[in-house]
């Protein structure tokens, strides 16, 4: 079955937003095994929509766009489409009613302009939105409308990510799945990994995988700053023992840099780990301006385990905050082994957590020096049984920079859990 995705959007097109739904979308088809054949992005214009849509439904039984259902004058996809397959707009009384709550429940009056969202054209059926105003629609487009050899059908899903994300998870992926059902039995299992870079992923496991790979396994590798996701996909009976046989390969290869499965995060792991100690964790950063206290307070239940943290990204905070004495700093700067011990026992000590963590490094560009290159981090954890530091060299643009120290941070706090 081919699947055609279009991106609508005059902020894509001038590069002012980042085109996620694409990645996103394709990884939840090919997650559940279907595989997306074509994506493109278009501009906010009738005529870019229609004719791209048009092209789409001459190829593809089932097409996917997104963004242009809103209430603001460059919203055309809805209208657009409608045109292009002759459907007449009707208004939907439960969108009508759905809107006129919403903003009741926010005290305010819809405009006239909101209302326009009630427009469905004749036929299609709404996917409700539980996050914003917009609904999604789904609709048939027979043969002799698209102009395609057979019928197709076209969802529209709002731009905003928070509200397509949860309407494609709630009504789309269902729906495809019961309208479109796999020919053979599909599995996928994704295992995440830190520490161990890609090409030495691929050599750890790709031989001890051989045979299972003859048999029909697939892998796939996926890198990001820090991390590895290792994909294993399987078609057929013996798919979810294929699997399972090769992710017990893995884990038997891979061991302790392997940290969650699917979509878990790295920081989700080390709530998950503390939590189940009944254990806690402060922070003192410097490089990272509290991006491993972002992290950790990203994961839903972080409150019971994170006690707070420190940014102290001046030398007089380090002392007054977190007690680093003025003589390390002296003897041996802001950015060294001294430095971040004193900063982690600090944070420790005046929080009475379990565990501390503490980076201070040269996030670059400027700052280097011959025997501390721009790059150059030093990472501590401190416990009741003393304190570990490590020195890392991050040579990245600043943001990586900072995501990928913020990794080694919560890498070092686990693997100590794991001790």
């Amino acid at each position: 079955m081919n699947i055609e995705i279009i991106n609508t959007g005059n902020e894509l097109m001038l590069g002012r937003v980042l085109n996620t739904h694409q990645q996103w979308l394709c990884r939840q088809f090919a997650d559940a095994g279907y595989v997306v054949t074509r994506q493109v992005a278009v501009a906010d214009t009738a005529v870019a929509i229609q004719q791209a849509v048009r092209e789409a439904l001459t190829r593809a039984r089932l097409i996917v766009s997104t963004g242009g259902l809103g209430p603001t004058s460059d919203d055309l996809t809805r209208d657009a489409i409608a045109e292009l397959v002759g459907r007449p707009l009707r208004e939907d009384p439960t969108i009508v009613a759905a809107l006129e709550a919403w903003y009741a429940a926010r005290q305010r009056t819809p405009s006239p302009a909101v209302m326009l969202q009630a427009q469905v054209p004749e036929g299609a059926t709404v996917l409700p939105n539980a996050n914003g105003t917009a609904p999604g629609l789904l609709m048939e487009v027979r043969a002799k409308e698209g102009g395609g050899a057979e019928s197709s059908w076209l969802i529209m899903l709002p731009g905003p990510p928070r509200e397509l994300r949860p309407m494609f998870a709630a009504h789309v992926l269902p729906w495809v799945k019961a309208t479109f059902p796999l020919a053979a039995p599909f599995v996928c299992r994704t295992l995440r990994s830190t520490g161990v870079p890609e090409s030495t992923m691929q050599q750890q496991i790709a031989g001890p995988l051989a045979a299972l790979v003859a048999r029909g396994l697939e892998i796939g590798y996926c890198a990001r700053p820090g991390e590895v996701d290792v994909r294993l996909v399987a078609r057929g009976p013996e798919a979810p023992a294929l699997v399972a046989e090769a992710e017990a390969i893995v884990r038997r290869e891979v061991g302790r840099n392997l940290y969650g499965v699917e979509g878990e995060s790295l920081e989700a792991a080390v709530v998950r780990e503390l939590a189940g100690r009944r254990q806690s964790l402060a922070v003192a950063e410097s490089c990272t301006g509290g991006r491993i206290a972002n992290r950790v307070t990203d994961v839903p239940g972080a409150s019971e385990v994170f006690w707070g943290g420190f940014i102290t990204y001046s030398n007089a905070l380090k002392e007054r905050l977190l007690g680093v004495r003025a003589e390390t700093l002296a003897a041996h700067g802001a950015v060294s082994e001294a430095t971040a011990r004193e900063m982690a026992e600090g944070a420790r000590a005046r929080t009475g957590a379990d565990y501390a963590l503490a980076a201070t490094g040269i996030a670059g560009p400027g700052g280097g020096t011959p025997d501390k290159p721009v790059g150059t981090v030093f990472i501590a954890l401190a416990n009741a049984g003393g304190t570990r530091v490590v020195r890392m060299l991050n040579a990245f643009d600043r943001d990586t920079f900072k995501q990928v120290t913020s990794q080694q941070a919560l890498e070092l706090l686990r693997q100590r859990l794991l001790e």
